[in-house]
Formats: structure tokens, sequence, C-alpha cells
């Protein structure tokens, strides 16, 4: 620890790198200083709010001299919001951070350091990209929530959903007011709606609008079906799901529908997807297809192939391998992605894909018993990556490649390492902007049997 510095100092540091928080990051006199306001390059006047045992926290007084790489927010509650944290970056500079990190990741977790890393590919129009949003709803705010905290930033605009989202909770913002309808307080557990979220089709524009509720009656639903209705005739369901619990999960077990259909269609290229209100699909749809193409190439398949999709949802990257493979096997722990990932075959008139509802660790050693092998295995698990015996069952069944597709390069690189050493090789890693003007990033993987 620093013997210069306590809590309650004032400092003056450069932002030299962003953390995988968000936060600046600083150094003075050889400690770690990580500092809240402040953007990459930014040389600022911070104050110690925490001393820990190797850094410490900080907060920004002042920009002493600005980044000539900062640019103005094109959103008024950046500042206070958690949702992105690099809207005062350059958009070329948020993509070479971003493509650095990933290096930085696999050299300094993966101990990977001749893994050719592309730049990452980047959006051209880094707004409005968001085909989904999920609206905390407090007493007197709608919004989203502050940056480490559970407070909401009253907003009626974000410039990474879709307008249509932004009607539908101005909407839902007066019918709370016209009809007295409360919204949910944290502390007492009492209030009515707690969140709103809506999902839209980049596509036919079809919207699909679901309100959380802590009661398992609506108050004046009729009125908001008609108030919705009058103003959006692009939303095709309108769902109550119930969520009368204390948790911090957003969805609840059960779901009614209200108006219309409990689905909608959305597209990744010329596939169809129904979406369905607890289903997983990528929220960036355009970035989206462009990931798939990459995982596509990657996998190189010529028609002959047995490929196993690890994590595979509503199976939207198994139907997506499907075009170039023998057969897709898909593996979700999720039963209502499962079904949801039948359905979608079904829809697209899928016939060489078959899912499996269960933990992979379980189901792949089962399919290994039956005889069943993979020339090529896929894997797309959430931000903490995958368990160890994921892993040793992948590599027992010893591919000839694994495309491992990844929203956190800190638990990639990690994975990586293992599989490196246990008889794979990296070859090539490709980051993807799904989220600009926040910090992170997903990539795609090439992985080779030695």
């Amino acid at each position: 620890m620093s013997e210069t510095l306590n809590k309650g100092s004032i400092i003056q540091t450069k932002i030299v790198d962003i953390s995988h928080e968000g936060k600046g990051v600083g150094k003075k006199d050889g400690l770690t200083v990580f500092i809240e306001g402040g953007t990459l390059g930014d040389t600022v006047k911070v104050e110690i709010t925490q001393m820990k045992k190797n850094f410490a926290l900080g907060k920004t007084l002042e920009i002493i001299k600005p980044s000539r790489h900062r640019v103005e927010s094109n959103c008024k509650v950046s500042t206070e919001c958690g949702g992105c944290q690099l809207r005062e970056l350059d958009y070329e500079k948020q993509l070479k951070m971003k493509t650095q990190k990933v290096k930085s990741d696999l050299e300094r977790i993966g101990k990977l350091e001749h893994v050719k890393v592309h730049d990452i590919i980047g959006m051209n129009k880094p707004i409005r990209y968001r085909n989904k949003a999920q609206v905390p709803v407090g007493e007197n705010h709608i919004g989203f929530y502050k940056k480490g905290s559970n407070s909401i930033v009253d907003t009626d605009e974000c410039v990474i959903q879709s307008k249509s989202t932004e009607k539908a909770i101005k909407i839902i913002r007066e019918f709370m007011k016209k009809y007295e309808v409360s919204g949910y307080n944290k502390r007492t557990n009492r209030g009515v709606i707690r969140h709103i979220v809506t999902k839209i089709s980049f596509k036919t524009q079809d919207m699909m609008i679901i309100l959380v509720t802590n009661t398992h009656k609506l108050p004046h639903k009729e009125e908001l079906i008609q108030m919705i209705r009058a103003e959006m005739p692009n939303v095709k369901s309108i769902i109550q799901n119930v969520n009368d619990k204390r948790t911090n999960l957003v969805l609840g077990d059960r779901n009614k529908i209200i108006y219309g259909h409990g689905k909608i269609i959305d597209y990744i290229g010329d596939l169809q997807f129904k979406i369905s209100p607890n289903s997983f699909f990528q929220v960036n749809p355009k970035q989206t297809q462009m990931l798939y193409e990459k995982a596509l190439k990657f996998a190189d398949l010529k028609g002959h192939e047995i490929v196993f999709d690890i994590y595979s949802g509503i199976g939207s990257l198994s139907l997506f391998l499907s075009k170039k493979a023998r057969k897709v096997y898909g593996i979700e722990v999720v039963k209502e992605a499962v079904e949801d990932a039948k359905e979608n075959a079904k829809l697209n008139d899928i016939k060489n894909v078959e899912f499996f509802e269960g933990a992979a660790e379980k189901v792949l050693p089962e399919l290994y018993e039956e005889g069943k092998r993979a020339d090529v295995v896929v894997l797309d698990p959430p931000r903490k990556g995958c368990d160890t015996e994921v892993l040793d069952s992948i590599i027992k069944l010893s591919p000839e490649r694994i495309v491992y597709v990844s929203c956190n390069p800190s638990t990639l690189a990690r994975d990586l390492n293992y599989l490196s050493e246990n008889g794979f090789v990296v070859k090539e890693v490709q980051p993807v902007d799904m989220f600009a003007g926040s910090v992170h990033v997903e990539t795609v993987t090439l992985i080779e049997k030695k």
C-alpha cells in the first residue's frame, strides 16, 4: 500500500486504461487507482474514496486535461447510468481498446502469446442496435440502474434502444400516472410494476411488451392494452409476468398473455426464430449475423461433419450451422429454450438438428456412451465460462475443431489455457462489437486438435 495515500487524499493522474467494470485506471506512486468518472486519456484530479491492500478507489473531481479521444456524450444520463461506460470515448478508440483487451487477457490469463487476434468488427452506426430492453420501475422513477447501485436513473431516452421501446415506456409511464398504478419498492417489497421488458424484431418491427408485476393482478389492464394499441399497432404481444419474490432476477416463473400472441418472430439472416418472454436471443441482430458467419467459417464444415452445439439456447447457432453440417446436436439446460429450439427447427424446415435438455457435463458423457462423436464442437457459454467438467467432456470427445463464442474475454482466456494444456491449439480469435458504448466485447475463437 502507498504510504503517501489515504482516504480523502487528492491526487492528479492520467487514465491509462479502462477496467472490466468500466472504471478508469490510473497510477500514483506505483499504486493502481480505479477511478469513477473520466475516460481513456484524460488527466484528472481524483479524490481517494477507499484504500485497499493492493489498489485504491477514487472519484474524478475535475478533468484537468481532456483526452484527445474524448467526445461529447450522445446520452443525457451517461454520467449516472451504469448501462454504457464509454459514451465519452471516440468509437474508433473504443474498438481499438476492445481488441487490445482481448489480446491482453489472452496473454495475461491464458498464457497465450502468439495467437492471431484480428481487429474487432465494428458497427457502421453504433446506436439504436438493441432488440431487447429491461427497464426497472421504482416508486418514483423509470429508467436504468445507476453505476454500482440499485437506484434508478429516471430517463425517457436510451440511445442504444429502439425508438419503439422509448415509446412503449412513455405510454406505460402515462398509464401508471393516470390510473395511479404504483411502481416497485425494493426495500418494502411493495408496489405493482417491477420491470418493463421489450423485445422487437428489427426485420418486421413487431414488438412484445412484458410487464413484470409484484402482484398477480394488474390493475386497469384493459385500459393499458387500449392505450398501447391506439399508439403502437406494431405491438403484437403484451405479457404480464408475475415475480413476487425478493430477488434480483427480472422475470418470474409465470407468464399471462393479456393481448395477442405469446411470441414474435425475429430473424438472423434468412432464418426465422420464435421469441417467447423467457427466450435468450442475441440483443444485436446485425452483429449477431457477423458473429455467426465467422463461427461458420471457423467451423469449416464440408457437409459430412457431426457438430455438437453446447449451450445451444433457442437453437439460433445450431440452425445456422445445420446448413453446412450432416447433423447438429444442441445441448441446453433451460427447458423452455429447448422447446423453442425444436419449434424453431420446424419453423425453418430444418431436419438435421436434434436438441437435448440437460447440463452439458451430464449430457455430453451420455452422448459419448451412446457412441455419438463430434467432428466439431461449438460452445457459447454464459459470462462465467465453462465448468471444468464440460471442458473435460469436450477433451474426451476429441473433435477436430472447437469454435468458442464468448462474451467475456477473461473467462475465455482461462478456458483456452485449459484446452491448450490438454491437446488443443488456439489458432485465431475474432472480436465482434456487439455492445457499442460499453466495455463488453464478444469473440469467436478457432481451436484445433494438436
